[in-house]
Parts: structure tokens; sequence; C-alpha cells
């Protein structure tokens, strides 16, 4: 039905104010699970290193006569790992008229958009470091960059055919990629065989990291041992509550808090011992405030950082594994 003859509407109406509510809605994850079990650490050179070593094979016929003279062997000398320094960095630039006007969400532009990129920032170093990414020394015309974890892995590593793995080389100081294999279905097998070698090999495991669709696979792995069956009885009209999840995974190795990793590659399923690994800062998250260029406002945030695998024993990987 049409309005009435001579009356005033809004679509004809000028000087209504508009209804925009002062909050912007943004639910974009920031949770980074690996970066923030493995802690930092302080680097002091574009090119970060350490040391590791390794006892000798065991024995059950260290025995020798009375009076034997003595056999003298040479120890292995230590292996000196190596990983380089990575630039991360967000720009800001918002003219001067921006950051004047009156804003709904924000009180300042600047600092709405330097909170905004410093959470990017964050999303993108666990993006690196649960990469597959080669380290790449760098120089004036090309960026250094970090050596990810899965190029890390070689000793506790389950790969698809025709797949290989990556790992640091002593000669030329490079973390190399691994090579992509025929992808896989995540099954108990692969994982529990994974979870054993890191066990050999001297790893305490407290973290396995997966991808959301592989999170789910891992569920219906144990709903033959019926923790993805598990409910909750109720009382009167109550609803049932169903637990399809398991975010623990008690192996015959030990308990692994496991988490879904948004950032990481799907097809990676990474056996994480947070106490050998840790994110090593040369330069820690700063803002960088560039001279002003016309009318406009410059910053930069800026962090220089690396992956330390204190040694690549210590973690596993499932890897080659469908994304969906």
């Amino acid at each position: 039905m049409a309005k009435e003859t001579g009356a005033f509407s809004v679509y004809g109406a000028v000087g209504n104010r508009e209804d925009l509510i002062n909050r912007i809605f943004d639910i974009s994850p920031t949770d980074c699970p690996v970066t923030m079990a493995i802690g930092t650490s302080r680097a002091t050179a574009i090119k970060h290193e350490w040391q590791t070593d390794v006892l000798a094979t065991h024995t059950a016929d260290n025995a020798h006569t009375s009076g034997e003279g003595y056999a003298y062997t040479e120890p292995a000398a230590t292996v000196r790992p190596a990983n380089y320094t990575q630039i991360l960095r967000k720009t800001i630039k918002i003219t001067g008229t921006q950051e004047a006007v009156d804003k709904a969400g924000r009180a300042s532009e600047l600092g709405y958009q330097a909170s905004k990129r410093s959470k990017e920032m964050k999303r993108d170093l666990e993006a690196s470091v649960t990469s597959n990414n080669p380290s790449v020394a760098g120089n004036d015309t090309t960026a250094r960059k970090l050596g990810g974890l899965r190029a890390w892995l070689t000793s506790n590593t389950s790969i698809g055919a025709t797949g290989s793995d990556g790992g640091f080389n002593t000669g030329t100081g490079i973390v190399a990629a691994a090579t992509n294999g025929t992808q896989r279905a995540l099954t108990k097998a692969l994982l529990d065989g994974v979870i054993k070698s890191c066990f050999v090999n001297g790893a305490e495991l407290r973290m396995l990291s997966v991808g959301p669709h592989n999170k789910q696979v891992f569920s219906g792995l144990l709903a033959d041992t019926k923790v993805a069956q598990q409910r909750t009885n109720v009382s009167g009209d109550g609803q049932m509550t169903i637990y399809g999840g398991a975010d623990v995974y008690v192996s015959d190795f030990g308990s692994l808090n496991v988490v879904a990793n948004r950032f990481q590659p799907e097809r990676n399923a990474y056996l994480v011992d947070p106490d050998y690994a840790s994110v090593a800062a040369l330069r820690n998250t700063r803002i960088e405030r560039p001279a002003k260029t016309g009318d406009a406002l410059n910053w930069v945030i800026i962090e220089e950082k690396t992956l330390r695998v204190d040694n690549e024993k210590a973690h596993g990987v499932v890897a080659d594994l469908e994304t969906s």
C-alpha cells in the first residue's frame, strides 16, 4: 500500500542520522599453537648457530678381560646446525585527513591498523615456522629466509611414496626443503610409528599439531576405542551432550596435547617436544616511524626472527597427508 498523501517520508528526508554502531567485528583467528608452545630465545647474528651431539649406541657386551690393554677410539665431533633470521614486516600509510576525521569503531586509524597488522605478523611467523621452506642465506638482492620445521625433520618421519626428507646440510650450512610425496590418509599406525621413533631417539613429546581437516580425521581414528562416542548423561528432558573430538592422546610413550593449527601446512602432522625448539629473535617486534611523506603518516611494524630446532630428533612428522 502506498504512503498517505502529504506524508513526509524518510526517502525524501535530508539530515536523518546514520545508524552505524561504534564497533568493528573481526573473527580472523590469531591463535598460533606451535610458536606459543616452543617459546622464545635470543639471536645475536643473522646466522644463528648451536650444537648437537649424540651418545654412542648402547651395547650389552661392554666386557673386558683382566689386564687387557686399553684401546682408544676418537670421539665424534659435535654437529653445528644453523638457521638464518628472516625479516618480517607490515607497512601502514594513513592520510592526515583519515586520521583526523571522526570514525566509527576506532578513535585512531593508525592505532587500529597497527593492531591489525601486528596480528597479521603473528600469523605470518607461525606459517613460516611450520612451513617446508628451505633456509636462504640471502644477499643484497635476495631476502634471507628461515628454514621451516618440516624442512628440518629427518630422523622421525613418515613420508608418502616418492617423497624424501630435506634436513640440514653441514657442507652448505643450509636447510633443504623436503620433497612432497604421494598423499595418504592419516592413520593411527602412521602416527604411532613416528611416536615410537621419537621415543627411541630420546624425545619426550607433548604436542601433536595438525591442520583442521586432519584434526577431524584424528578424532575419527579413535572411534573404535569409544573416545569419539562418549556421552554425558542428563536427567529429565535435558539434551544429551556427545563428545566427538579428542584433545589428548595417551600414547604408549606419553600423553600428547592435540591442537588444530590453521596456519601450518595441512599435509603435515607435527609431533613436538617444546623444550627443544624456540623462536630466536634478533630484533623483537617494534613499530618504526619513517619520515612523513606528503600529507600522510607512515608506520612500519618490523621484526627479525628465526626457528631454532635444538635437536631435530626431539620432533617428528607424519607428512604427505590428505588435506580434504
